[in-house]
């Protein structure tokens, strides 16, 4: 199983970004999937996650400007990210709960606000 994430970018403040996330190997299905976050000389932090029936959850950070969303083929979650702030700069690490395997994570895409 594999996650491959991208998307991730260079922008500036109060401009947007979409990070993708596919999921392929052999898979039945996917359960709950999430982004995390990661900033230099700090915890990995959760940023939204969105179970297999769409119920959603935000860090407080984040609410109203980032959305998260999954692909109609159920193996693929996105996060739109608008009114990016300088304090969202991270590598972003996706991640998946996979039936039959387990939790997985992506690589991570990095994400770069500045002006």
């Amino acid at each position: 199983v594999q996650l491959q994430a991208s998307g991730g970018g260079l922008v500036q403040p109060g401009e947007s970004l979409r990070l993708s996330c596919v999921v392929s190997g052999s898979i039945i299905g996917t359960k709950d999937m999430g982004w995390h976050r990661q900033a230099p000389g700090k915890q990995r932090e959760l940023v939204a996650s969105i179970s297999a029936g769409g119920k959603t959850n935000y860090a407080d950070s984040v609410k109203g400007r980032f959305t998260i969303s999954r692909g109609n083929a159920k193996n693929t979650v996105y996060l739109q990210m608008n009114s990016l702030k300088p304090e969202d700069a991270a590598v972003y690490y996706c991640n998946a709960l996979i039936v039959p395997s387990g939790y997985h994570w992506g690589q991570g895409t990095l994400v770069t606000v500045s002006s």
